[in-house]
């Protein structure tokens, strides 16, 4: 395959192309253009460039996914025999190019040129930093900076946005919308953000524009808003009990946030199992924001620690091993993780469990490795009331049943037999 070089066309006027993206063009031996439907590509014609656009292929395509590949075929085809110069708006936000990026990285480059995104920022007065991504890439945003929706091309692409920012912003957000024009100057109406899919007309020069939200005006947060949040509350001016926090006072409320999560799960609430969720990350992000007042760690040290060690230990998915099956599977990660904590002998990897752990959950984590490396662990404990209570969770570990969600389990049902034998009469006391 022959090299490609993806060039910007620009915002669509003749005016906004670069000299470099022309003498790229004009020079190449195969000019594509993804649409021939801009000022620009009229201006091609009159220096007397030749080229040829994708339109038809794209009337042709159900979808823009569908759009995508083909495109990626047919430039990929063309540059089999020669080199190819492939024209977008804007190459950096073109979900065509990125695609062709992906795909050929050896082959393509891009070449710099004038940004679809900077009249329309200059003309809503944006202040950076803000996200530039096109109307069919668009994903669920970060309200925490300004978001630029380029090439909204049709009604149904602007209703999909729509209902995507919708849940964010809510319906009533005061947006920017940016008519279809090729004009050098860019003129924007503000509408609520539930017209954007009411409007006369749509093409590949449309866009939107929605500003930062303040974080009280949010209908939805990300993991950004709580790192935010908690560095109000633990600024100079914020709540005097989040700013006496320290990695001690608070590490007994992860496990209690830990143990009401299991148990809304096991209630299949699953409202509540968010809420319990949320409480369990809180705790992530106050360690984390204590851990960078001190010099003790930071977020990034979490999040990198636990992608690593998923990458690590999963060689069958980012790596040349073969597991084909779950058991395959955790066997495999639990001899590398035993491998990378240096672990020679059968108490060393049995003294690995924490013993801050409740003794039911620490003793069937036990057990899992006891039976990893091949000991029985009925021969070794003998007989007494300690060792009936390992070997029954023993059994239950090897019915797939966890022993604390079990206990705790026939706990509430005690509770409820109690409660039944009193509602009909039929308890012998009542507590003093």
């Amino acid at each position: 395959m022959q090299k490609i070089t993806i060039v910007s066309l620009g915002p669509g006027p003749r005016e906004q192309l670069t000299l470099g993206a022309l003498e790229r063009m004009r020079g190449a031996k195969r000019l594509i253009l993804r649409t021939g439907e801009v000022d620009a590509a009229r201006y091609l014609t009159e220096q007397g460039i030749a080229f040829e656009t994708l339109d038809g292929l794209h009337r042709q395509c159900e979808d823009f996914d569908a759009f995508i590949e083909a495109t990626v075929g047919s430039v990929a085809k063309a540059a089999a025999r020669a080199r190819v110069v492939y024209a977008v708006l804007d190459a950096l936000s073109d979900e065509t190019a990125a695609a062709l990026l992906r795909r050929y990285p050896e082959q393509v480059s891009v070449c710099a040129g004038s940004s679809l995104a900077v009249p329309l920022l200059q003309a809503a007065g944006a202040q950076l930093p803000v996200r530039v991504v096109s109307a069919t890439g668009l994903t669920v945003p970060q309200t925490q900076d300004g978001l630029l929706v380029v090439e909204m091309n049709t009604r149904m692409l602007a209703g999909e946005c729509k209902l995507k920012l919708a849940s964010w912003y809510g319906d009533d957000f005061e947006a920017l919308f940016f008519p279809p024009a090729e004009k050098e100057e860019r003129r924007c109406v503000r509408l609520p953000l539930c017209e954007i899919d009411r409007q006369p007309r749509y093409d590949h020069t449309a866009a939107l524009f929605l500003p930062a939200l303040p974080l009280e005006g949010r209908q939805r947060y990300d993991l950004w808003d709580l790192v935010r949040v908690m560095a109000v509350l633990r600024g100079e001016d914020g709540c005097p009990w989040d700013r006496a926090q320290t990695h001690r006072s608070l590490s007994r409320y992860l496990i209690e946030e830990a143990y009401e999560t299991s148990e809304a799960v096991e209630a299949e609430d699953w409202d509540h199992v968010a809420e319990e969720l949320g409480d369990v990350l809180l705790q992530v992000v106050f360690q984390a924001n204590i851990g960078a007042q001190y010099g003790t760690f930071e977020l990034s040290d979490v999040t990198t620690a636990i992608c690593r060690k998923m990458i690590e230990r999963h060689p069958h998915i980012f790596g040349a091993q073969q597991c084909e099956t779950a058991a395959e599977v955790a066997a495999a990660w639990e001899q590398r993780k035993q491998q990378q904590r240096g672990h020679n002998t059968a108490a060393s990897v049995l003294r690995d469990v924490p013993a801050g752990m409740p003794a039911l959950l620490r003793a069937e984590k036990m057990l899992r490795k006891a039976e990893a490396i091949g000991i029985d662990v009925a021969e070794k404990m003998g007989q007494s009331p300690a060792a009936g209570l390992i070997q029954a969770v023993q059994q239950l570990r090897r019915e797939g049943r966890c022993a604390e969600e079990e206990l705790q389990i026939a706990l509430e049902r005690l509770v409820q037999t109690v409660e039944k034998a009193e509602n009909i009469g039929n308890f012998p006391g009542n507590p003093r």
